[in-house]
């Protein structure tokens, strides 16, 4: 017999959510990975980087998991919490931290860097991003695409438009920033949660799926999902990113 429904809702409630680590779902949520490998792939850019700007670096995750970092590197974050985390992570690093909100300007000069990345940016600032790169630089950027993770979305609000973050909206905006994009890619990716918790701690972490979500305010669909879960087995979703590289 699994736990219950409100077991697994005070377990799920109480975990802390700072940080972009989803250890916490090992073995009740999975997510099948891009092909392109995005870590690997900006570990290669860093290596041949000399400055280097990491933007909504969230805890700091993927920057300190790298090999080697650009001489000079900065990352950007706004969430108190996680500029916690990235300072703690990424100070034995060398690199710096800097507390900015999540709307342009860059705080940096025109022209400072030679690398500029982001991993799930809320939104991509294509002309800041023009205007800090330097001539022949780069921006490499893996984003969430359109309809990411709509069953579990539509679950609880209904349906929704998903026509937003198109990559060829992003070659167009890229492209009228000044920028030349050498490589688009996109796939849809399965995800499976095998228990309520797994998908109150999801919500809780990834704010935007279910803007406003609370226990409180969702308990009703909570505890449906809970049911189907256990009538028929893990819910099915589907992730959508797509990676984008473009050049100054």
């Amino acid at each position: 017999m699994g736990r219950s429904f409100e077991e697994l809702v005070a377990e799920a409630q109480d975990a802390p959510v700072d940080g972009w680590d989803f250890s916490w779902l090992d073995g009740r949520a999975s997510e099948r990975r891009p092909s392109w490998g995005y870590a690997r792939l900006l570990g290669d850019r860093m290596a041949g980087a000399t400055a280097a700007l990491d933007i909504q670096t969230g805890g700091g995750e993927i920057l300190a998991g790298l090999p080697r970092l650009a001489p000079v590197t900065v990352a950007t974050e706004s969430w108190p919490p996680n500029l916690r985390l990235a300072a703690a992570r990424l100070r034995e690093r060398g690199a710096a931290v800097v507390a900015d909100d999540e709307e342009p300007r860059l705080p940096f000069r025109t022209g400072s860097f030679d690398l500029v990345a982001s991993r799930h940016p809320v939104e991509t600032w294509w002309a800041e991003i023009a205007r800090v790169l330097r001539p022949g630089g780069a921006y490499f950027s893996q984003q969430v695409g359109p309809r990411s993770v709509f069953e579990l979305a539509e679950f609880f609000l209904g349906p929704l438009d998903g026509s937003g973050r198109d990559p060829e909206r992003a070659r167009d905006a890229a492209e009228a920033a000044g920028l030349t994009v050498v490589d688009l890619r996109a796939e849809q990716l399965r995800m499976e949660f095998h228990d309520v918790g797994a998908v109150i701690y999801f919500l809780r972490k990834v704010i935007w799926i279910v803007p406003g979500f609370t226990v409180d305010r969702h308990r009703a669909r909570l505890r449906d999902l809970h049911e189907l879960i256990e009538a028929e087995g893990p819910f099915v979703a589907h992730s959508s990113r797509f990676l984008i590289e473009a050049r100054a």
